[in-house]
């Protein structure tokens, strides 16, 4: 069973513990207090607050100004988090109806209410998937997971041929857009020229530079 975090586990803590956890997700760059309250909309001295009680409750390290990094604890307990909200996701989608621009914000709240009792007939009923909508790894109950080497769209060279891994979901309209060309996890491309990817068939699409900082390729 999926454990939660801590005793003095929050919303809020999750929030904190979510957002540090994907902001490494990706890329290796640990996360800044700076980066940490623009992502999360808080004020800096909201976040500095919040640091403090994170560090003193053993789930992250930090140095003054300096970067934030999840202990064993930490880590444990994002990826708990983490798991909850993309299996909900893939439940919204799968078993509700949803679009994949529509489930973020529903499992935004879900995430942190959902009993462990619950998230584990959901992870039956869905067959044990290994990733949302958006190809966004679910971790395991126990944290674990296997990422294999991806490549972002904006730093393919051009002739780079590759599947679609994942395409972040903090933009909908992104999403919409991309669902309207057929392009989802899954999606074979080649990079082009100018911004564009030549679609399955042949077909040219040019891409806005957001769309194309959204979208990870097989390498």
């Amino acid at each position: 069973m999926t454990r939660r975090p801590t005793a003095v586990s929050t919303p809020a803590v999750e929030d904190y513990l979510k957002t540090i956890y994907a902001h490494t997700e990706w890329q290796p760059e640990p996360i800044t207090p700076s980066v940490l309250a623009s992502r999360l909309g808080v004020a800096p001295s909201s976040v500095t607050e919040m640091v403090k009680k994170l560090a003193a409750a053993g789930l992250i390290t930090h140095v003054p100004y300096g970067p934030l990094r999840l202990t064993r604890a930490g880590f444990l307990g994002a990826s708990a988090v983490v798991r909850r909200h993309r299996l909900v996701e893939t439940w919204l989608v799968r078993e509700m109806g949803y679009a994949w621009d529509q489930v973020h914000d529903e499992a935004e709240v879900l995430e942190h209410a959902l009993s462990d009792r619950l998230l584990e007939a959901i992870d039956e009923r869905l067959g044990r998937p290994g990733a949302d909508p958006h190809g966004d790894l679910i971790p395991a109950a126990d944290g674990s997971l296997v990422r294999g080497p991806a490549i972002l769209l904006a730093d393919a060279a051009p002739g780079h041929a590759g599947t679609v891994l994942r395409i972040s979901d903090r933009d909908p309209g992104i999403l919409r857009d991309l669902a309207a060309e057929s392009i989802g996890p899954g999606s074979a491309l080649t990079v082009l020229e100018a911004g564009a990817v030549r679609l399955p068939g042949g077909r040219i699409r040019p891409l806005h530079p957001d769309a194309a900082a959204s979208i990870w390729l097989t390498v």
